[in-house]
């Protein structure tokens, strides 16, 4: 088989591959840190329109182009609205790129999902830290790490494509 020959079910072991190396990373980082990197985004970008590109031409560049759009364009809504950071926007676009549009809406609807129970998750600690304090306020914003609900909702996606 010639590198031109592969077929689709290659092409979603390579996506996995990326999603797993990106999802892994960009985790760690926003768990760390509460930032991704650029280069996450931009690599999950990369690696998708490559992989749809090879399979399906210009309707999978499209496809991927597609994805991309539509994952910045759902997950800018809530940037602006002041609940997600910009990073998780561009991490979604990435993603929408490696997904298609096609496996974008589930992605995304798995995304919501993984995202209310871990800011639920995070507000129930602080608020039984705040019981546990007395009362007590801390100076520091909540802040919720999304780029872990992003990856669950993708890898759940992909693995689902199998």
């Amino acid at each position: 088989m010639s590198f031109l020959e592969l077929s689709n079910t290659d092409v979603v072991h390579a996506e996995v591959w990326v999603a797993g190396l990106v999802g892994t990373v960009a985790t760690v980082e926003d768990l760390a840190r509460r930032t991704v990197s650029n280069w996450l985004p931009a690599l999950a970008l990369a690696g998708g329109l490559a992989g749809h590109s090879v399979v399906e031409g210009w309707r999978g560049a499209g496809s991927a182009l597609l994805g991309a759009v539509g994952g910045f364009c759902v997950f800018l809504v809530f940037y602006l609205l002041g609940g997600m950071g910009g990073g998780d926007v561009k991490l979604m676009a990435g993603f929408g790129a490696i997904l298609g549009v096609g496996r974008l809406l589930p992605a995304t609807l798995l995304a919501a999902v993984f995202g209310a129970a871990i800011a639920a998750g995070v507000l129930g600690v602080s608020a039984i830290l705040r019981v546990l304090k007395k009362g007590g306020r801390t100076d520091r914003p909540l802040a919720i790490p999304y780029a872990p609900a992003i990856v669950m909702g993708v890898w759940l996606t992909l693995f689902a494509s199998l």
